[in-house]
């Protein structure tokens, strides 16, 4: 075959490197932003924040006394200032040139908080959450005041260390007195008084070995409940405990020989127990959603707005860009400047799309803003994409870990998103609607006599929804509403 060279022209898409970012700073939460942009700043000299969360902290000199020098967010207006108009809310985003910072002659404020604060201001100083005792720390207290013997206090505090956070004891007795060493000369009766001085301790129910120990635990030491009252209720938790987990009353009836009213008296005592005495000393803490629109009442309907506190407000260094525009930057320097102007138009780009999706859901969602759940429409993403000439993709990236806070609650986009089921006049009605009613139709149920799956399908075929038995029991499960059985009570 002979060689020979030959030209071809063709035409191809090509991610460049600025729509790369634009994607993936789209489809960032709010927290993943947060990092992503830290990293950012750290590895880019010419881009810098003006909201740095350090601005507003107190600075302390060599000798300890309060550094009176302030930030550049800090600055006091010059004299005549007032008259120049506010920079919008956006201006942070412009990739320009950064003003030289005004000096601040206000010593004796802290921050820009508006007035002046001194050191013995009780919200001048930081408030630091005090640390939570534990499990551990808590039964560990109450054995030194109670145990004398340091033998009997080695056997406590060695069952105290197989406590679980819900405050059971994972190890059996045998298995602790197996792993003993055997010169010690630990009987298994040492080892059950031990335990039998722990589940003395507060609180009531902890080194329990299953359920049915803890609330028998409780039930001994609960007051005030007359003795033919706690001996039912001690046989429940001791023998029948699965009958009254199922609610299979009327085989707790015949077992116990007892009346309606006896039943309901021991069910009232048991339900006072707490089935994991250990999680009140759990520290988990709480994570909370920042929203990244705000959706409130208007007059002409309902407004949507940016939050503000996630917005970062980015610039570029005024000084490196000086050196640049005077010709002595480097070829590194001037691609980091590239760069970051790029930053500051994808983040900007990427809440002006945020802020569109969001007006788009709540303009065809107006009735769940005003009536609630019960009133969601259908909706998908390519109604959405088609509407504001985007690609379902990008919507789909929008939608994910946003989120939207209403008078009705935190939702993310996704939310507003949903399957439809047909109505018997031809029309759609949204799963998120039906949903709502399902737990509208249970919430309001004879808890004698609760709705069964196939009767919550009629109900609803009533209402003009038509849905099977099965789709019911689907919706039921992902709102987690026990079945009917789990929901019977005496």
């Amino acid at each position: 075959m002979k060689q020979s060279l030959q030209l071809r022209t063709s035409q191809h898409l090509a991610l460049t490197p600025q729509l790369q970012q634009s994607i993936r700073l789209l489809q960032l939460s709010t927290l993943e932003l947060h990092q992503e942009l830290e990293q950012l700043l750290s590895d880019n000299p010419l881009l810098e924040r003006l909201d740095d969360p350090l601005d507003h902290s107190v600075r302390l000199l060599g000798d300890g006394a309060i550094s009176s020098t302030s930030t550049p967010t800090e600055a006091a207006p010059e004299p005549g200032a007032q008259d120049a108009p506010a920079p919008s809310e956006g201006e942070g985003f412009e990739g320009g040139e950064a003003d030289s910072p005004a000096s601040n002659d206000n010593d004796g404020e802290w921050g820009d908080l508006g007035r002046a604060k001194t050191p013995d201001d009780e919200d001048s100083r930081p408030q630091l959450e005090a640390s939570g005792i534990t499990l551990r720390e808590h039964l560990m207290e109450q054995m030194r005041v109670t145990v004398l013997e340091a033998r009997d206090r080695a056997l406590v505090e060695l069952i105290v260390d197989a406590i679980d956070d819900n405050g059971y004891l994972t190890e059996s007795l045998e298995e602790i007195h197996e792993r003993m060493p055997p010169e010690l000369d630990i009987e298994i009766d040492e080892l059950r008084t031990a335990l039998a001085l722990l589940q003395s301790f507060d609180p009531v129910g902890v080194g329990a070995r299953n359920a049915s120990e803890c609330l028998a635990l409780q039930i001994r030491r609960m007051p005030g409940v007359a003795l033919v009252t706690r001996r039912m209720a001690l046989t429940i938790v001791e023998n029948h405990l699965t009958w009254f987990a199922q609610r299979e009353f009327n085989k707790l009836k015949k077992a116990l020989d007892c009346d309606d009213e006896d039943l309901r008296e021991a069910q009232t005592v048991i339900r006072q127990c707490n089935p994991h005495p250990g999680a009140e000393f759990a520290s988990d803490v709480s994570d909370y959603v920042v929203p990244d629109v705000i959706v409130r009442k208007a007059k002409n309907g309902w407004s949507v707005m940016l939050n503000n506190d996630v917005m970062p407000r980015l610039r570029v260094n005024s000084m490196y860009a000086a050196l640049l525009k005077q010709g002595k930057g480097e070829g590194q320097m001037g691609a980091q400047l590239q760069e970051a102007k790029w930053l500051i138009k994808n983040m900007r780009q990427r809440f002006d799309t945020i802020l569109r999706v969001a007006e788009a859901i709540v303009e065809r969602q107006r009735n769940f803003f005003s009536h609630g759940a019960v009133a969601m429409r259908p909706l998908v993403l390519r109604e959405i994409a088609d509407t504001l000439g985007l690609h379902e993709s990008t919507i789909s990236r929008v939608t994910t870990q946003k989120y939207m806070m209403t008078p009705h609650g935190m939702f993310e986009l996704k939310y507003f998103f949903g399957s439809h089921v047909a109505t018997e006049a031809g029309g759609e009605a949204s799963s998120t609607a039906i949903r709502a009613l399902i737990v509208q139709l249970t919430s309001a149920e004879d808890p004698k006599s609760p709705l069964s799956d196939s009767k919550i399908a009629d109900m609803l075929g009533e209402q003009g929804m038509v849905i099977a038995r099965r789709t019911v029991a689907k919706y039921r499960e992902a709102l987690k509403i026990p079945p009917v059985a789990l929901r019977k009570c005496l």
